[in-house]
Order: structure tokens, then C-alpha cells, then sequence
């Protein structure tokens, strides 16, 4: 089964394309990973995925997505290869996305005094 699941925050501003049968969005998502190593050192790390929504969900993303906004994407793998603009071969993966949610931080509670 080739299924991915995502949180993280948008990178930069959507890209949206048009096509004769609809359109697409593309985006980077930043998400975050934080880990003990072995000298008990605080890591952090972050990855760069790239996304892809077609048809209805790239309409609701145009219209809901922002940089630096928490999402939730699931979709799935896929590879392909081009040749780039200096002539070369490119392998590029991305994940095409099936559904693409907002994730509403809550903000802390003050206590009553």
C-alpha cells in the first residue's frame, strides 16, 4: 500500500496551474522531527516534502492554504523523472495528495487568578 500522512507547515505560497481539465496547486511542506542522539543531545530537523492536489481539493486548497499555515495532508508517493532545463535527468518525488486539512492550534488558557 503506498499511503503518506503529513503535518507540518506550509513553506511558501501555493502554485496554482491550469490545465484544459482543471487545475492543480503545488506546495512545499516543512515538517519537523526532534530526537535524542546518543550524547543525549536535543536534534531537530526539518524535511521538505513536495505536494501536488488535483481538481476539487487543489480549488479548496487555492482557497484555504498560506504560508506557514498547519496542515494535514494524506496522499501518496509518486516518482517521475524530466530532463531539466541544463539537459539532465531529473528525479523528482512528490506526494499527490488526497485530502489536505487546516490544523487549528489552540491557544493556551490562562489560568483564573
Amino acid at each position: 500500500m503506498n499511503s503518506v500522512k503529513l503535518i507540518g507547515n506550509v513553506g511558501r505560497e501555493i502554485n496554482v496551474k491550469e490545465f484544459e481539465g482543471g487545475r492543480a496547486v503545488t506546495f512545499s511542506l516543512a515538517t519537523d522531527e526532534n530526537y535524542i542522539n546518543k550524547n543525549k543531545e536535543e536534534v531537530k530537523s526539518t524535511s521538505w516534502h513536495s505536494i501536488i492536489a488535483w481538481g476539487p481539493l487543489a480549488q479548496r486548497c487555492e482557497a484555504m492554504l498560506e504560508k506557514g499555515k498547519m496542515v494535514s495532508v494524506e496522499g501518496k508517493l509518486s516518482y517521475r523523472q524530466y530532463i531539466n532545463k541544463d539537459n539532465q535527468p531529473v528525479r523528482a518525488v512528490e506526494i499527490v495528495a488526497f485530502k489536505v486539512e487546516e490544523i487549528v492550534r489552540k491557544e493556551p488558557q490562562e489560568a483564573n487568578a
